[in-house]
């Protein structure tokens, strides 16, 4: 089933860019993604050695749509269809960099997109789980994220709301949407001790970047920055 399905992927895959699929070549790609690393993302104050190596070692273009291969390393969101779109580079890093993620953690994503974020934390720990609410951008990051070896992220099309508990619970959890408040379910997933990075506010509202810590205490809210994500959706109810 699995074959089938990456079979039937193959056209939608082409609309993805790779190096051969454009006029920049690999090394082009190369040379600006470490620009931006430099430009973007460590001037700005992320200095983490992990978390630069894993920005420099993802290929960007690889999860845009072809027609914006050419805009990758710039310096914002880019659309990848459905309303959604594909975090500004430095805030990728930036998530990353606070969800201070070691080799052994088992993270869950909600929000795969296209498959970016998983595909970054992926050079940094042993598992990624990660949720898309709509199916077809699910099934095109998997195909993504499996065109370019990414054996240890796990990728279910489904209401992140409700977390993957079977697969529960995990060291850290990383939302790429904002909803209005944390969603419990995703609290009750987090390990003790753990860690969840996330974006809380409404659409045309001041949202916050905020860490969710999961103490013997109970659990902790600390705000960092302000940010502007796509909102969090969930399944309507029959």
């Amino acid at each position: 089933m699995r074959g089938l399905l990456i079979t039937a992927l193959v056209t939608t895959l082409m609309s993805l860019t790779t190096p051969s699929q454009n006029a920049e070549s690999e090394s082009d790609f190369r040379a600006r993604r470490l620009n931006m690393v430099e430009q973007q993302i460590r001037q700005r104050g992320v200095t983490n050695p992990r978390v630069l190596d894993a920005m420099r070692a993802v290929p960007r273009e690889r999860f845009v749509p072809r027609e914006l291969a050419a805009e990758a390393y710039e310096d914002g969101p880019l659309a990848i269809g459905f309303g959604q779109t594909i975090s500004q580079p430095f805030i990728v890093a930036y998530m990353t960099d606070a969800l201070n993620v070691s080799p052994s953690h088992k993270v869950l994503e909600i929000g795969t997109g296209s498959g970016y974020q998983a595909a970054v934390l992926s050079e940094l720990v042993r598992e990624v789980y990660t949720i898309e609410i709509v199916p077809e951008l699910a099934r095109r990051a998997e195909v993504t994220l499996e065109s370019l070896g990414r054996k240890n992220v796990k990728v279910r099309a489904g209401d992140g709301y409700a977390g993957w508990p079977e697969e529960g619970p995990f060291d850290r959890i990383i939302v790429t949407a904002a909803p209005k408040d944390v969603p419990r379910p995703l609290v009750d997933q987090l390990a003790p001790g753990g860690r969840m990075v996330i974006p809380i506010g409404s659409q045309g509202e001041a949202q916050w970047m905020t860490i969710v810590e999961k103490t013997a205490k109970g659990v902790a809210e600390k705000r960092t920055i302000q940010v502007q994500f796509v909102p969090f959706t969930r399944k309507p109810a029959r």
